[in-house]
């Protein structure tokens, strides 16, 4: 068994300090305790040589009863003085130990401040390194720690840390580059082939049932392949951030918006709907074509997975301003769901059960689309079921400050696609 006195303080001082304590904490508990056990050491080696000085000027040299008694006399008389000699010692000694443990409880104090002082100047590097990798982002990966100082472990993880943003910056560059190729090379072809379909179709001369229907399935696929490409790409777009219409829009006026636009659906599953909690000064900001298409995700999953004859209701307040929020707030019938199963909704390719299984359910984006957009805007998605069925979605984002910026005419509201 080998004896490892660091690890042993480290572990003595994990138990004895707070067990939730910041790195400071901790050193300063081990300078502390460092401390008191070198002083307690040093006093009791002191303490030692004292006493081992004191019992070896108490021995007197052997007095023999044969010499005159002039000599006894003087031998007493030297032996009275190393008594008290020794006395003095030890009153000395004493003196000395007390002033020593004086001056160790006042050090120990002072050294609290010295260790909390010494530990900040130690770990200063890491906070400054901690407070930079914060700061950077997806939107801001070209940014580098940058930490300067001499050759030590806390610049070589600077500078590990520096080539991990590197290759994450190539890598998202490489991602961007993907979605921008991919947005061409991959609807060409669509296009393509629903124009031959198209085409075919047109063609004078009866068509047999079967090619009817067969072209009728595929013109159906190649539709929702187009959607479901569409919303990987709207998917990518937003977890890259990739703003190039950025404007202030007022969300309640997206949502009336997305609900005009569904009017049809609504009408043909008897739906109800209530809009009269919409307030229509909530601005945000953020890219015009992603938030519409947020809201319009949001209202479409209300339409589709809402029961024949049920309603929805949708609300949009706003609190404070500039540094206050708005939410948005659709609640929809429908049967009663799982909560821990509607948790995992905002996924890519997650559907709840068996009813949202199926061809014209759509890809199963929808949702992790709006979540996507959400937190690129530093917002939030949270959806709950409602005990007595259906779904409450509460989406919140940061508020614009001030009133919606004046716009070109019919830009805030463009019908929903």
């Amino acid at each position: 068994m080998t004896w490892d006195p660091p690890r042993r303080l480290a572990g003595l001082t994990s138990r004895l300090g707070p067990h939730r304590g910041t790195a400071r904490t901790r050193f300063t508990a081990l300078y502390v305790m460092l401390f008191l056990l070198s002083g307690t050491t040093l006093l009791a080696i002191a303490a030692v040589v004292s006493s081992g000085g004191s019992r070896s000027s108490q021995i007197a040299p052997d007095g023999s009863t044969d010499q005159p008694a002039t000599a006894g006399q003087v031998q007493e008389r030297i032996g009275e003085l190393e008594r008290q000699l020794a006395r003095a010692h030890d009153t000395q000694s004493q003196r000395v130990l007390i002033g020593s443990a004086i001056a160790l409880g006042v050090m120990a104090v002072v050294s609290v401040g010295l260790g909390w002082f010494v530990a900040g100047r130690v770990l200063r590097p890491l906070n400054l390194m901690t407070v930079a990798t914060r700061r950077i982002t997806a939107d801001n990966l070209h940014e580098r720690l940058a930490i300067r100082g001499p050759d030590d472990e806390v610049k070589d993880l600077a500078d590990t840390i520096d080539d991990l943003l590197g290759r994450l910056e190539d890598s998202f560059d490489a991602q961007r580059l993907f979605v921008a190729n991919a947005s061409h090379e991959l609807r060409t072809p669509l296009t393509t082939m629903r124009a031959s379909l198209d085409v075919a179709l047109a063609k004078p001369g009866p068509l047999s049932e079967t090619t009817a229907t067969l072209a009728a399935r595929m013109r159906t696929e190649l539709d929702r392949v187009d959607r479901l490409l569409e919303g990987l790409l709207v998917l990518a777009r937003s977890r890259h951030g990739d703003f190039t219409d950025s404007a202030h829009l007022p969300l309640g006026r997206v949502a009336r918006d997305s609900l005009a636009g569904r009017a049809e659906d609504v009408t043909a599953k008897g739906l109800a709907v209530r809009d009269d909690r919409i307030d229509d000064s909530a601005c945000v900001r953020g890219s015009r074509t992603l938030l519409r298409r947020m809201v319009e995700n949001l209202v479409d999953n209300a339409i589709t997975h809402n029961a024949p004859g049920g309603w929805i209701s949708v609300a949009v307040r706003g609190e404070g301003d500039g540094a206050g929020t708005v939410s948005l707030v659709i609640e929809s019938s429908g049967p009663v769901l799982d909560q821990q199963r509607v948790a995992d909704l905002a996924r890519p390719f997650r559907r709840h059960g068996a009813d949202r299984t199926g061809s014209d359910q759509g890809s199963g984006l929808g949702l992790s689309i709006v979540a996507a957009i959400a937190r690129a805007h530093h917002g939030a998605l949270d959806l709950h079921a409602r005990p007595d069925g259906g779904l409450r979605v509460t989406l919140v984002l940061p508020r614009a400050a001030g009133r919606m910026a004046a716009e070109a005419p019919g830009a805030e509201t463009e019908p929903a696609r």
